[in-house]
């Protein structure tokens, strides 16, 4: 029997005029209420690429205790971030764009999630705690409680240099920090095509 459950073929058709021409793979890390979802679906519709939401890959146990105060142990969170690593995988696997929101919040989850893969972006939303505060107290409907965020600021490993993070202050506007990420991709990938690119056919500047 033919298989039925391939992954359509999907269509990288960009929101935003931009010079992005290979397909990219962008992780939007952060504390809860630093602004992941909104800033990655609109980096997603910028570039026509697909959008995962990280908390959606979490088991419902996971879900269940964040929704009761009660904190997830790095045990708790395996299962999860290996999810999102295949997730990621896949989409290297085959070529694909795409943007994911997760926490991320220590150096260990991000080494699960993105390794030694160069062509995967770090964006992480940068905020103090006042701030973020605030958002969370306003927000209505979503499972993590005010009371989680000092657990999450606590556990909060900043991404060091060699992770090669985009970072960007979450006081901006969402559509500005969206497109401020896609301009740091163009750069980057222009970077990478002046450094492989045989000196003689480089311009001169």
């Amino acid at each position: 029997m033919a298989e039925t459950n391939k992954q359509p073929q999907r269509t990288w058709s960009p929101a935003l005029k931009h010079t992005v021409t290979r397909p990219v793979i962008v992780v939007v890390m952060g504390v809860s209420g630093s602004g992941k979802s909104t800033v990655a679906a609109l980096l997603a519709a910028a570039l026509g690429c697909q959008l995962q939401e990280g908390d959606d890959l979490h088991p419902p146990e996971n879900v269940e205790k964040m929704r009761g105060g009660t904190p997830l142990t790095d045990a708790d969170r395996m299962p999860w971030l290996h999810k999102i690593a295949a997730e990621i995988g896949g989409w290297r696997a085959r070529g694909e764009c795409g943007v994911l929101t997760c926490s991320a919040l220590k150096r260990s989850y991000r080494d699960i999630i993105i390794g030694d893969h160069r062509d995967v972006i770090l964006v992480y939303l940068k905020g103090s705690a006042d701030l973020i505060h605030q958002r969370m107290a306003a927000r209505h409907g979503h499972y993590m409680p005010v009371a989680l965020l000092d657990s999450q600021f606590a556990a909060l490993e900043e991404p060091t240099p060699d992770e090669h993070p985009i970072i960007l202050d979450v006081g901006g506007k969402p559509t500005e920090l969206a497109h401020e990420i896609v301009s740091q991709i163009e750069d980057r990938q222009h970077t990478s095509d002046d450094t492989v690119r045989p000196a003689s056919t480089r311009d001169d500047r």
